[in-house]
């Protein structure tokens, strides 16, 4: 009888942060793609973009003008998607038809004056600049009564949706629990009860053994392939200590958390020769007064590059109706990722 093997048969690998599976195939590897093939033209990026509505100085739309600002920028998101000042109300025919108000923050946070910039081609101490920044915004949008989750992402990249190439991020602060952090949450606080441990302390202790998804680390912080990654070549970045969000790191792994960031995105784009295309977030502590131990600061990095970069991943089929579904396992792409992304 044929033994099972993960890296020849399918089968499937459970998340135990959201409670979900992925399908993994890896015997589909080989097979040939004639689906589409993305555009890889390299544009040289100026230092200074006149037309650049997040460059120092320059007006943004409806005419607000940026100072001419060193360091990072933070500012109200000109399209903001809540607003502090939406009025309570609630819609609800049954258990079927039901909607209620949201209210919240939107911020965006430019990392630097430098318009032809990546956090790859950021020096160490810029970027932790940017996470210093990070942290101020936490705490600020947290201390508020109405805000219970404050989600930092980047959109890097076209491919990705991102409107403007200069270097930013945003910041949404939400009044209610999203969705990802609500399974997260769920999750973690159900692990820390039966086992008295944190989830991802101790999923961590498992991959410290075998290293075998392990990208790069350093003496706060590790990237790793999670062993249920989704995405092709999926990151998840983790303190090594127990910290539950941004705001209880040490100045030590502020700046550790700069350097492992420049590692992943400088990995990516050695890898494929190209600026690589990301979602990044971080999920952290919610901001809801209460100490929330059952939390562990990560951060998801979430690439649609599938094998090259001019093939990309999309969620469609199987993948929207059934369950999400990858042919590279998690240590084919941490692998790719160690040898080839130095």
């Amino acid at each position: 009888m044929t033994e099972f093997q993960l890296t020849r048969h399918p089968h499937r690998r459970f998340n135990p942060l959201t409670g979900e599976w992925v399908l993994v195939s890896p015997h589909r590897t080989d097979r040939p793609w004639q689906g589409q093939v993305e555009e890889t033209q390299r544009v040289e990026q100026l230092t200074y973009d006149p037309d650049c509505y997040l460059c120092p100085g320059n007006p943004r739309v409806g005419g607000v003008g940026n100072p001419k600002y060193a360091g990072t920028l933070v500012f109200e998101n000109d399209f903001a998607a809540l607003r502090p000042d939406t009025p309570d109300g609630r819609l609800q025919e049954g258990q079927l038809i039901v909607a209620e108000s949201e209210r919240g923050i939107c911020r965006v946070v430019c990392f630097s004056p430098r318009h032809d910039l990546t956090i790859a081609r950021m020096s160490v101490a810029e970027i932790r600049q940017v996470v210093d920044t990070w942290v101020d915004q936490y705490q600020e949008l947290g201390a508020l009564p109405f805000i219970n989750w404050v989600q930092i992402f980047e959109n890097r990249g076209a491919l990705m949706g991102a409107s403007n190439p200069h270097p930013h991020c945003q910041v949404w602060a939400n009044e209610e629990l999203p969705n990802e952090p609500q399974k997260e949450a769920h999750s973690q606080s159900a692990y820390q009860v039966e086992h008295q441990s944190c989830l991802l302390c101790d999923y961590l202790e498992l991959e410290l053994r075998s290293r075998e998804r392990f990208v790069c680390e350093n003496d706060g912080f590790v990237a790793l392939v999670p062993f249920w990654a989704v995405w092709p070549f999926e990151i998840m970045v983790m303190s090594k200590r127990h910290v539950t969000a941004l705001d209880d790191s040490s100045d030590a792994e502020r700046t550790g958390l700069a350097s492992i960031l420049k590692q992943v995105t400088s990995r990516y784009d050695n890898l494929f020769q190209v600026s690589f295309p990301y979602t990044m977030g971080f999920h952290q502590r919610p901001t809801d007064g209460q100490p929330h131990n059952e939390w562990h600061l990560h951060a998801h990095f979430y690439p649609p590059l599938l094998r090259s970069a001019t093939v990309r991943k999309f969620m469609v089929g199987y993948e929207m109706l059934a369950t999400p579904q990858r042919d590279i396992t998690a240590e084919m792409a941490a692998q790719r990722l160690r040898d080839g992304g130095q």
